[in-house]
């Protein structure tokens, strides 16, 4: 293993790849770390961290693997939005994290960059880079989880182990799209149908975000030389609901009345409570898809660091790589 001062785990994936194309552009040496496969059946975070502890030989493992290193990215996961077994996404989501807290303050790294998701904050008006969360599906509730026990691990570190507490930075990342990802393609295959559609005026901003955007911000992070705060949201990238519909689409989303909206997202969210929380997570993709959410990314603003807005370009692209022309409608933009 080199001495990398970047590691990034979870490199061959979805995010990790383009994390790792992003610091080669930059020339930062980086070195990809395969994450571990683990699943538990724990759900409460004393119960995580308990168990993470136990894990010597993979915590031993990934200590040696960081070594050297002053940046560890946690790109690993279980991107998983509609599953509902627990084991596998709090493994993935929960478990692993805290496990690569451990090893990296035994090693000394300087400073841990975990890839979490908004989600966790659910259905709230508005999204920001508070500790409140309100998981509303299996996947949330296990991302939820893995924050919780982040932030529990800095705390500890911090009392009992200060001089060598790695910086840890829990970055919330909206809803990521890019090429190759399959529900880039569902969404590129929704805005093109006659069912692509909005809430009133459509003017809600949408938490969509460009893969390229998030991957400049975490080398931004990664090498910002003052403190990072505990929690970061991935900044806005400009789009609206029914701009978002209009780039993926290539035609004007219908407009439909927002009172109709509401009690479709209300009836669903009720049906899907009846059904042991079952549509949870695809009633919550069309309340976004409809209203969007407003974001609070004013940290982000405030210091500079904001990506280049990519997600137009990923979205329309999307819609060419269906292989469908865009509505003779549409104006052209």
């Amino acid at each position: 293993m080199s001495e990398s001062k970047w590691k990034v785990i979870g490199a061959s994936g979805f995010v990790g790849s383009s994390i790792v194309a992003r610091l080669n552009a930059e020339g930062i040496s980086v070195d990809p770390i395969e994450a571990p496969r683990l699943a538990t059946r724990a759900l409460d975070v004393d119960s995580i961290i308990d168990e993470a502890d136990q894990l010597e030989g993979i915590i031993d493992s990934l200590a040696e693997a960081f070594a050297g290193a002053q940046v560890v990215v946690n790109a690993a996961g279980l991107a998983a939005p509609n599953m509902q077994d627990l084991p596998p996404l709090v493994g993935a989501n929960a478990l692993l994290p805290a496990v690569i807290a451990i090893a990296a303050q035994r090693t000394g790294v300087r400073r841990v960059i975990h890839l979490s998701s908004a989600a966790v904050q659910g259905p709230r008006l508005v999204l920001d880079d508070s500790e409140e969360t309100n998981p509303f599906s299996a996947y949330s509730f296990s991302k939820a989880l893995g924050e919780e026990a982040l932030l529990d691990l800095q705390d500890y570190f911090l009392e009992e182990h200060p001089d060598s507490a790695p910086e840890l930075c829990i970055l919330r990342a909206t809803s990521v799209q890019g090429r190759g990802r399959r529900t880039t393609e569902l969404f590129a295959k929704m805005a093109s149908s006659p069912f692509a559609s909005v809430a009133g005026a459509g003017t809600g901003k949408s938490p969509v975000s460009s893969v390229h955007a998030l991957a400049e911000f975490v080398v931004m992070l990664g090498t910002l030389p003052g403190e990072l705060p505990t929690i970061v949201l991935q900044p806005w990238e400009g789009e609206t609901v029914a701009s978002t519909m209009a780039d993926a689409g290539r035609r004007k989303p219908v407009h439909l009345p927002e009172w109709l909206c509401n009690l479709a997202v209300k009836t669903g969210y009720t049906v899907s409570e009846m059904m042991n929380d079952r549509f949870q997570g695809s009633v919550r993709k069309v309340e976004l898809m409809w209203f969007g959410q407003e974001l609070d990314d004013s940290w982000a603003r405030e210091n500079g660091l904001l990506p280049e807005p990519r997600v137009r370009e990923v979205l329309r692209n999307a819609h060419t790589a269906l292989g469908k022309k865009k509505d003779r409608r549409f104006e052209k933009n």
